[in-house]
């Protein structure tokens, strides 16, 4: 969602139209759930994904229809059974409905307002107004999925997933970037600047801190995981004890059956 709106913003500054497409239905094997977007410009430049591929053409070709015609939106589907969806790729057998609106020349503030929300890890949810392209985010409890009806479309904003890694060893280095290419946001913590100074993690963010100082004051939710990978325990369990009675989705720890036996036994102890 950060990139689909930052491209919105930017080819709006340069003048051009845009337009934004969103999943609103899927069945069978298509491949990108409810909810996926893409921002298409005037131009044919777009972002983001509604298919992995399979309808993209046909999608930014109505998108440009629909901005050159004045329209504000359109419902577009694709099923298996239709000529369209055999020759855009839905062989498979999977079925997919797109919502089209036309976007409003000037949306800066309300773009960032979203990106602000994003950036900071606030929940809520983005209402796109379909007769006139306006948007409205509303800091809130984001509803269980999306909302689409002839008059306006509810998105529920939630923050991405983030992963918290302890220690800035090798295997961060190589965790870091794969973390980052599925969505996650990344933090590398470390106390050591031998760690983390002169090494890569991708564009991780570098923390060197302490575990149980930073993590004591990190806004921990239900969309965190946390993995120790420094086999100390004075890193690696002053991070766990905290880890353990947080909302974190996910916590894992490196270590072989020996060492990680070891380290239940603390933290029973503890």
């Amino acid at each position: 969602m950060e990139n689909i709106f930052r491209s919105i913003a930017a080819w709006q500054a340069a003048g051009k139209k845009t337009a934004l497409a969103v999943v609103i239905e899927t069945w069978g094997s298509a491949p990108r759930r409810a909810g996926s977007l893409m921002a298409i410009a005037d131009d044919g430049r777009f972002e983001g994904s509604v298919s992995g591929g399979c309808v993209e053409g046909t999608v930014i070709a109505e998108a440009e229809a629909l901005l050159k015609n004045g329209e504000r939106s359109k419902r577009l589907s694709f099923t298996v059974s239709s000529e369209q969806a055999w020759g855009v790729g839905l062989a498979c057998g999977g079925q997919i409905e797109i919502q089209l609106a036309a976007l409003p020349a000037k949306l800066e503030e309300q773009i960032n307002l979203l990106l602000d929300a994003i950036a900071l890890r606030k929940a809520g949810n983005l209402m796109i107004d379909l007769s006139s392209g306006h948007l409205n985010f509303r800091e809130d409890t984001p509803q269980e999925s999306l909302a689409c009806d002839t008059a306006s479309l509810l998105l529920p904003v939630r923050p991405k997933k983030w992963l918290i890694i302890i220690g800035a060893v090798h295997i961060a280095q190589h965790l870091a970037p794969m973390a980052e290419s599925t969505g996650y946001d990344v933090s590398v913590l470390d106390p050591r600047a031998a760690f983390t100074e002169s090494r890569q993690f991708g564009e991780a963010e570098l923390i060197e801190d302490w575990p149980d100082e930073y993590l004591a004051s990190a806004k921990i939710d239900d969309r965190t995981a946390i993995v120790t990978l420094t086999h100390d325990p004075k890193i690696d369990d002053a991070a766990l004890t905290l880890a353990l009675t947080s909302a974190a989705f996910y916590i894992g720890c490196l270590g072989s059956k020996k060492t990680h036996a070891a380290r239940i036994g603390r933290l029973q102890k503890a």
